[in-house]
């Protein structure tokens, strides 16, 4: 018999499993899972129905399992606003022709306000939503990916957690939904500290990065771009994949020694890796097969057999982190980083593979268990030193990272400048909440082989300012533009304002609006749909309007509105192709 349950907002919600308790806290749901020792808990476990009367044309936003996935648009018309949903042909964690899932959380905009579902806590298991519309009915299906775990190795019998939570505003109900998350999941010490502003090395060099580049990089920090603290060594140093320790043939003087050259300059190291994987050239994988993830049928698991198989140094391996061994390598390789070498941050990269779904070391622990054993087993060798995640799975990570990178990697072009917007956007609620977020970075400057017009340069700047968090430079300094360097100073500025983000007032992403002191405000406007509009800028009292960029005047006398008006891509002045979208942003302080 299904049990149905209210919480304190007057959501009622239908209970659907007889063999798990449901224990209300407010708004919140905790599930146990009743256990005995043939049992399993399937890949797809439903574990409740909310009836929700839902406008098809309501705007909502759905997160994925995994960084590169995110689902806007409205009920009638879902909108994937990365490249990589979760269910496409590369990445395949369900299938393609199944109901669309939205992981971890599902927000709904409404007439009068919002109501967010969410998952408040993720320890062995990912949980998602599916929306059903059935003639007049609608109704919003919660699930739990149980991996098919059997039940006889489990030490608790806790599944994760639920909620629903309305509210009259985005902030006041993501608010909600941050506190109820961080009682379960408490934030490292990195989450409330003064972001990293600095420079990275791939967008400016990418794989092809040597040491003479780090250095030229290093001398130029300094003068107009002294406040550049941060030296982000990105890919490029390694001989193999899997060998984080051993340098390749580009950084003959070893990288123990180019990063105390890092901080000789003043400057604080930080350093890329991808902790979870290995190519099958590399040194750890020839030694010790006995560490990796199988099939079912004892045969070593590569991540393309059922997953996207990686960008580069492919094939994948994946290292089976709920290994005591495997743990303990890692902890030894960070901690050899972070004390020895004196990496003060690190980006690690290719997350995700740290949850696909395999045989292990420890049988009935899930991908999602497992890498949260392998982060705990980095974060202590990392000591105090930054752990920024990348590529990875979002909910598995809570409470493990200081910084996550929440968007697609920046490319000069505009689908790219406008794609990463708004998926930094969507998920910009969670900075200083769950963790700093990574907008990824700022790349102003063109290169030979990638580069765009002035307007998107302008658009993206304008993105970055409203976004804060990570502040890092993936331009070549030493060819560095006068604009590239006027933006990114300003971005500073902006920085030691302000370490928040901006907040947006609704899901279509428009107006942003954040206090850079007591008696200024700063408002981001985006042209996202491309057509005519006019935005009216209000204040409480009369006041002066200016241009962030530029410090000009745009009133005569202080007022307390202020129009501005984006053309269409049709009356745009600057001629753009139908792949090419004219990008239009604003940034207005009063």
């Amino acid at each position: 018999m299904i049990q149905t349950v209210m919480l304190e907002n007057g959501c009622t919600v239908a209970c659907l499993q007889p063999n798990v308790s449901y224990e209300i806290n407010r708004n919140e749901l905790a599930l146990r899972f009743h256990t005995n020792n043939n049992s399993s808990l399937p890949a797809c476990f439903p574990i409740a129905t909310i009836s929700y009367a839902i406008d098809p044309n309501a705007r909502l936003i759905g997160d994925g399992f995994q960084m590169l996935a995110q689902t806007a648009g409205t009920v009638n018309q879902l909108v994937d606003i990365g490249r990589c949903p979760d269910n496409n042909d590369s990445y395949r964690l369900y299938p393609q022709d199944a109901p669309k899932r939205f992981y971890n959380y599902l927000v709904i905009e409404h007439t009068d306000g919002y109501t967010l579902f969410g998952f408040t806590t993720c320890h062995r298991f990912a949980g998602y939503f599916e929306i059903a519309t059935a003639a007049a009915d609608t109704a919003i299906h919660a699930y739990l990916d149980g991996e098919n775990s059997p039940t006889q190795y489990w030490e608790t019998d806790q599944l994760e957690n639920v909620c629903i939570i309305t509210g009259d505003s985005l902030a006041n109900v993501y608010g909600q939904y941050a506190k109820l998350i961080q009682a379960h999941h408490p934030r490292r010490l990195g989450v409330t500290q003064n972001a990293p502003v600095g420079w990275c090395s791939w967008y400016a060099y990418y794989a092809n990065v040597t040491e003479q580049n780090i250095k030229q990089n290093v001398a130029e920090m300094h003068g107009d771009l002294n406040d550049l603290e941060w030296v982000l060594l990105d890919d490029g140093y390694q001989a193999f994949m899997g060998d984080w320790l051993t340098p390749s043939d580009k950084f003959a003087g070893g990288v123990k020694e180019l990063i105390h050259a890092i901080k000789t300059q003043g400057k604080k190291p930080a350093i890329w890796m991808a902790p979870f994987i290995a190519q099958p050239e590399s040194q750890i994988f020839k030694q010790h097969p006995e560490w990796f993830v199988k099939h079912n049928d004892g045969t070593l698991l590569k991540a393309e057999d059922i997953t996207y198989g990686g960008w580069r140094c492919t094939p994948w391996y994946i290292l089976d982190t709920s290994h005591p061994e495997v743990q303990a390598h890692l902890t030894h390789v960070v901690k050899t980083m972070r004390e020895d070498w004196g990496v003060e941050l690190f980006k690690l990269d290719a997350n995700y593979w740290g949850t696909l779904k395999g045989e292990r070391y420890q049988p009935g622990v899930t991908g999602v268990q497992a890498y949260r054993m392998g982060m705990e087993a980095i974060a202590a060798g990392s000591g105090d030193a930054w752990l920024l995640g990348c590529n990875a799975p979002m909910w598995p990570s809570l409470g493990l990272v200081d910084a996550m990178r929440v968007s697609d990697d920046v490319e000069r072009q505009p689908q790219r400048f406008e794609q990463i917007a708004k998926e930094n956007f969507y998920r910009s609620w969670q900075h200083r909440q769950l963790w700093q977020i990574d907008p990824d970075c700022v790349t102003l400057t063109s290169l030979p082989d990638q580069a765009t017009d002035a307007a998107s340069y302008a658009f993206h700047r304008t993105a970055m300012l409203a976004c804060g968090g990570l502040l890092l430079s993936g331009d070549p300094l030493p060819e560095i533009t006068p604009f590239a360097k006027a933006s990114f100073t300003q971005l500073i500025a902006r920085q030691k304002l302000n370490q928040q983000t901006a907040t947006f007032s609704s899901l279509d992403l428009s107006h942003a609006q954040l206090p850079l002191t007591e008696n200024s405000e700063l408002h981001c406007l985006f042209n996202f749909n491309h057509d005519h509009q006019v935005f009216t800028l209000t204040a409480k009292q009369p006041v002066h309007w200016y241009d962030y960029w530029s410090g000009e005047k745009l009133t005569q006398s202080p007022s307390t509105h202020f129009d501005v008006t984006f053309e269409s891509d049709l009356e745009a002045t600057t001629p753009q192709t139908a792949s090419a979208p004219y990008l239009q942003a604003r940034a207005i302080v009063c």
